[in-house]
């Protein structure tokens, strides 16, 4: 069974290059251009992982987190930041939210693909 990832982020380069891979890996992929987009589709599909930007119009990432948190649905969702926020106290509120990684941005793309096979396995 195909793996599912779901790609938050408000920049169409970063969605477009994080689509295209997570493809050839063989994942099923869901795009959210924003917060709210991204609880929409949290609703109706349960993604094994989520790559989250924390910068976003409307619902930002760290509100993202604490709904995925809050939902017996998607307590087996892990969460991977992907942010230009990369000073120590948004790392560390990264993480005391309840992430799983917090990766920033610019980022490695077989860094980020190898994070997140990591993680699902």
């Amino acid at each position: 069974m195909k793996k599912k990832i779901l790609i938050v982020d408000d920049e169409p380069n970063i969605v477009m290059t994080l689509e295209y891979t997570f493809k050839k890996q063989d994942f099923e992929v869901f795009i959210a251009r924003d917060g709210s987009e991204a609880l929409h589709i949290l609703e109706s599909n349960f993604p094994d992982i989520v790559l989250l930007d924390i910068m976003m119009p409307d619902v930002d990432g760290y509100q993202t987190l604490k709904y995925i948190k809050s939902k017996e649905s998607l307590k087996q969702t892990k969460v991977v930041f992907l942010t230009a926020k990369n000073k120590a106290s948004d790392i560390e509120k990264g993480l005391k939210l309840g992430a799983d990684k917090y990766l920033t941005k610019p980022f490695s793309i077989k860094k980020i693909v190898s994070e997140v096979l990591e993680l699902l396995n």
